[in-house]
Parts: C-alpha cells; sequence; structure tokens
C-alpha cells in the first residue's frame, strides 16, 4: 500500500516509508532476488518487532493508530531509526493537538524586532511558524535576497529559480531543509495552512516531494553551511537557530564567522544599501500571504521579494 498524500505525517505513512529505507541484511535477513521492492516487507517487520503481521498491517493502514510505548521502542530498533526519528515516532504514537489559532498573524516582540535590526556584525532574521521571513538585518538581505520580510523560505527553496547557484552542496542542504520541516511539524498536524503549504509544494516541486515522502527527521539548530554570494563568492559560514517562541514557532537565525577570518571580513564588507534587483524582481509565489505576516510600516510597505533558501 503507498503511503497516503492526505496525510501530512500520519503513522502509517512513517511506517511504510521508514520500512522501505532498511535492507534485510542490515537486520540480519537474507537479500532474496525475487524481492520486487526495496526494504522490508510487513511480514518481516512484525516478526522482528515481536508483533503479529495483522497487528503491523493496522498501524501502516491506519486502523490501529495507537501502539505501546514497548511497541513503538520494538519498531523503532527494526527500522533503525537514531535519536530524533526515534522520538517522532512515538510522537506520532502519541499523537498531539493541533497548532491553535492557525491563521493569526505572526508578529515579532519588539525587544526581538530590535535585536535583530540593530545587529551590524552579522546577518540575523526571525522566521515564524510557516518558514515565513518576519524581521530580517540589513546584512541578512545583502547575504540572500530570500532574508527578506514576507519572503516564504519554503517557497524560495523548491519553488523559486535562484536558490541552487546559492549552494555548492545542493542536495545536502534540500534534504536538511526537508528533514528539519518534518521534525518541526511533529506528529500529523492539522493547521490547515501547514497542509496546504506542503500540499502546494508536493505539487509543484517533485524534489520536494520525493524527499517528503521519506519521512526523514533531523531537527537543525547549529551548523556550517558554504553559500556562494554572487560578489564575495564563497563564503564558509556557522548559523545558530535559537527558538524564541516555542507555542509559535518563531526562531532567530544568526549567521557568524571566526572574528579575524577571511568571511568575517567579507561579511563586514557587504553592501547593505546597494539597489538588488535580484530583490525588487522577485516572483509572487514565494512570499507569504499579506495577511500572516505582520510588520511595521517601513517594512510592510517594500516591494515583495523573491528569496533564496536558507
Amino acid at each position: 500500500m503507498a503511503p497516503s498524500t492526505s496525510s501530512l505525517s500520519s503513522l502509517g505513512d512513517f511506517l511504510h516509508a521508514r520500512r522501505a529505507l532498511v535492507r534485510p541484511e542490515d537486520v540480519g535477513l537474507t537479500a532474496s532476488p525475487r524481492r520486487r521492492l526495496p526494504g522490508l516487507r510487513r511480514e518481516e517487520v512484525a516478526a522482528l518487532a515481536g508483533i503479529s503481521a495483522a497487528y503491523y498491517l493496522r498501524l501502516e493502514r491506519g486502523r490501529d493508530r495507537r501502539p505501546s510505548p514497548e511497541v513503538t521502542d520494538a519498531l523503532a530498533r527494526v527500522l533503525r531509526l537514531d535519536a530524533d526519528a526515534r522520538v517522532h515516532l512515538h510522537a506520532l504514537a502519541r499523537g498531539r493537538p493541533a497548532h491553535p489559532a492557525p491563521y493569526a498573524p505572526e508578529t515579532v516582540p519588539e525587544p526581538v524586532r530590535h535585536l535583530v535590526l540593530s545587529r551590524t556584525d552579522t546577518p540575523a532574521f526571525v522566521q515564524g511558524r510557516y518558514h515565513d521571513v518576519l524581521v530580517a538585518n540589513p546584512l541578512a538581505t545583502a547575504l540572500s535576497p530570500s532574508y527578506r520580510t514576507g519572503v516564504n523560505l519554503l517557497r524560495a527553496t523548491f519553488l523559486g529559480d535562484r536558490v541552487r547557484a546559492l549552494y555548492d552542496d545542493w542536495d545536502r542542504v534540500s534534504a536538511s531543509v526537508v528533514a528539519s520541516l518534518r521534525a518541526q511539524a511533529g506528529p500529523a498536524p492539522t493547521d490547515p495552512r501547514f497542509a496546504g503549504l506542503i500540499a502546494e509544494l508536493r505539487s509543484g516541486s517533485e524534489e520536494f516531494r520525493l524527499l517528503w515522502d521519506r519521512h526523514d527527521v533531523r531537527p537543525r539548530t547549529a551548523g556550517g553551511t558554504r553559500l556562494i554570494h554572487p560578489t564575495l563568492g564563497a563564503l564558509d559560514l556557522s548559523y545558530e537557530k535559537l527558538t524564541l517562541l516555542p507555542d509559535k514557532g518563531q526562531v532567530l537565525v544568526v549567521y557568524h564567522a571566526p572574528p579575524g577570518s577571511r568571511e568575517a571580513a567579507l561579511l563586514a564588507s557587504l553592501d547593505v544599501t546597494a539597489p538588488r534587483s535580484d530583490v525588487t524582481a522577485l516572483r509572487s509565489d514565494v512570499t507569504a500571504p499579506p495577511s500572516d505576516v505582520t510588520a511595521p510600516p517601513s517594512e510592510a510597505t517594500s516591494p515583495p521579494s523573491e528569496g533564496a533558501s536558507s
């Protein structure tokens, strides 16, 4: 049975996707040349987890959605899940209430807005629950046109046409973005805007659809990346993602480089006043709906902009 396209993150879809990624030899079984599909068969997962094949079938087809913690642990072991994916599986088994007020405009607390806009040495921005940029400082926009109030980073990443040129390791970056999105989404969110955004991305990007259907789960809180800036060239930067308001899904993203390094000097040389043709020529399909992002008048009246992904 193929995974459902109507559910964002059901237990059955997760089990189906993850067993397809486990090779029989990884769990001590002999791979048969007569296998038509990759991964483990349902009955193999059931036997290895110590449950009946009929019960596992009910789990994968959504007829039973609340396995015990012991069964969930056994399935995680068979599916060779890492710590993040194991936590995600347990959350799927428990269920989680929907996000409140899905269509309420997202606002950034004034002290946080001041902090972001006052930083003159590091690119910084705040992204909201749906990966809309809620506020960004001039250095962030000079680093990438996607880091501008109103741009939806997911649309920019998978539906825009300028993103790939910013990265020389695009496959890793795109897979990391989707795995992080899975971690953020959690178990079966019912937020209609989030569901609509995922449906739009699945429909408009084959790459996103394939990555989403893998059900990889990997939060991103810090790391390094290489950006290929159009005027400065390659920049090896570190980034931090700091959760501001957990219940609202707001995250502060900061890029930085070691003091005295080549990258630090190049960041300081970014021209934050020059007109950016790649900003003013943005397509509307990568921007957030105006009613969903609240900005002060100085930002709300800025021209719409296209973006590149983080």
